[in-house]
């Protein structure tokens, strides 16, 4: 753990006000849900909290049936990270941090289809070698909570009907399962 020098006190009602930088930097916005732990040495620890990482292990299960559909690249991502990965490029973006451009095309609430010709939209933060070639995002209750993607390699054709169409329909049913 890292200590960062800041100080705050708790105010009458028990909350706490996490430092402006530390929000920026960890990418906590209004409403984020935070997990709060406890360990035996009296340590508070704060987690942003993902639902749709509740489903890792389940979506890592869809990205598998999506590459062995279409033979593609299929990820699911939560707001922060991709979660699930299958079909390649595993050990490059697994757990890594999501584009400004992937993020972007959540808050649009729309499904997104790399064009032909059209600009390569990176997958991560740290990774320029996949693109995005379709993305839906996973809309639960009203909020965005991830989107599921087909990634290509740069500069390599984009995504087919079949993919957008599919990725539309996974997008929607882990929507459902985290309603229920």
């Amino acid at each position: 753990m890292k200590a960062t020098g800041i100080v705050r006190r708790i105010d009458d009602l028990g909350r706490v006000v996490i430092p402006k930088e530390i929000r920026r930097t960890m990418r906590i916005r209004e409403g984020d849900p935070l997990e709060i732990f406890t360990d035996k040495d009296g340590e508070l620890i704060f987690k942003k909290y993902s639902p749709i990482g509740e489903l890792s292990d389940f979506a890592a299960q869809i990205c598998d049936s999506l590459r062995k559909s279409t033979d593609g690249i299929a990820a699911v991502c939560d707001r922060d990270a991709v979660i699930a990965i299958a079909g390649g490029a595993k050990k490059e973006l697994l757990d890594k941090p999501i584009s400004a451009q992937l993020s972007d095309i959540m808050d649009n609430r729309s499904p997104y289809r790399q064009e032909s010709g059209g600009s390569n939209l990176p997958v991560s933060a740290t990774d320029e070698k996949y693109c995005i070639s379709v993305a839906a995002p996973v809309i639960s209750e009203g909020d965005v909570m991830g989107c599921v993607l087909f990634i290509t390699p740069r500069n390599s054709p984009p995504g087919t009907e079949v993919e957008y169409k599919l990725a539309q329909t996974v997008s929607a049913f882990l929507g459902k399962q985290m309603e229920s």
